[in-house]
């Protein structure tokens, strides 16, 4: 880990009712103390390391800035991961940091999977919520075996999310360490045609190094990534399991629309881009997708299984959400991908800060 640590930030481990948690900070600053803090939620197969450059810029205009490795990522204990309870292992283990450093209100961003624990902290424990900033996040309703603006199931025990959607290759590439760029389904490969849009990583290749460590990080197995998984009769032959990360986002556990039933709505700033390959609408991770590419045999046809509207949900649950109260503020930057912090960090910042600095003025649904 401090080989990955950028220059002016450190790391502290911080001992919870939980867990022991790993959080990267500025220099020089303490992480605990009363008041409000911005805290930085990765996503899956990644850690902590990837919000470096942003901490940086957001301590720089006066703010408590900490970013958290969650458990079975970076340096936090790996303690399994039951999915049987969505991902509320994670945002439980965020409200014993909060109690553990002693915060009144935080600013959570979430990026991705941790765009969707972030939800579900503000459904577990609204009034320390201050704002939520979502960084292009699952879909509310999950990753995987979802239809329509509505998030409906297309079969009762999730078939097509899960740890059975999971790329072998890749999962092996983690297990093994491998850092080069050798095989299409290597980290690093994945980093370049994937987390990003092709050709917008940052060019200094010492960073890349840096996202490249923070993937190698997440603990692999049945009980992390991708998790176990179960038969099922329904294309595309997979269910969910009860254990590891990927059965966490499936739509048997993970349903997090409720949050436009809260009494009170903190503000929302919806930030993503156009060129987002794996959180989309046509998602190249998504098996009902690919078996409409022809990618994944057998597939049964739209009317049974169409790809899940990953981007229509989240906008129709912000749209409720703005209907009944909220406010939330749609970002979309062009030609950037599933790393809009990475792609266009400039521009990222910009817009969080306006967040940060005048939430309760946002109206809803600017592009």
């Amino acid at each position: 880990m401090p080989d990955a640590l950028l220059p002016g930030i450190t790391a502290t481990r911080v001992p919870t009712a939980r867990l022991t948690q790993n959080v990267l900070h500025p220099e020089g600053t303490e992480p605990a103390g009363p008041g409000e803090a911005v805290l930085f939620v990765h996503g899956n197969v990644s850690s902590s390391l990837f919000w470096q450059p942003t901490v940086l810029a957001v301590h720089g205009t006066g703010r408590r800035v900490l970013a958290v490795d969650l458990r079975g990522y970076g340096d936090t204990d790996p303690v399994p991961v039951d999915a049987r309870r969505g991902v509320r292992d994670w945002a439980d283990d965020l409200g014993a940091l909060f109690d553990a450093l002693g915060l009144d209100r935080v600013h959570l961003v979430g990026w991705s999977m941790g765009a969707g624990v972030v939800l579900q902290r503000l459904l577990d424990d609204p009034a320390r919520v201050a704002s939520v900033t979502l960084v292009a996040p699952v879909s509310p309703y999950g990753f995987g075996g979802t239809a329509g603006a509505e998030g409906r199931r297309l079969a009762g025990d999730g078939a097509g999310s899960g740890g059975g959607a999971a790329n072998p290759e890749f999962v092996a590439a983690l297990a093994a360490g491998d850092t080069t760029d050798a095989a299409p389904t290597s980290p690093r490969s994945i980093l370049r045609a994937f987390y990003v849009a092709p050709g917008s990583l940052p060019l200094d290749p010492a960073l890349e190094d840096v996202f490249v460590a923070a993937m190698l990080s997440t603990r692999t197995g049945e009980d992390h990534y991708p998790g176990d998984s179960a038969p099922s009769d329904t294309w595309p032959g997979t269910a969910p399991g009860p254990r590891g990360v990927l059965n966490t986002m499936a739509p048997t556990v993970f349903d997090v629309s409720g949050v436009v039933d809260l009494p009170a709505k903190p503000p929302v700033l919806w930030i993503r881009g156009d060129a987002d390959a794996i959180v989309s609408d046509t998602s190249a991770f998504d098996l009902a997708f690919l078996g409409q590419l022809g990618a994944v045999p057998g597939w049964p046809g739209a009317e049974t299984c169409p790809p899940q509207p990953m981007v229509t949900q989240t906008r129709a649950v912000l749209d409720r959400y703005a209907a009944t109260g909220g406010a939330y503020r749609e970002v979309v930057l062009p030609g950037v991908g599933h790393s809009p912090h990475v792609e266009r960090p400039q521009e990222f910042v910009v817009a969080l800060l306006e967040h940060l600095v005048a939430p309760a003025a946002e109206p809803a649904n600017l592009t």
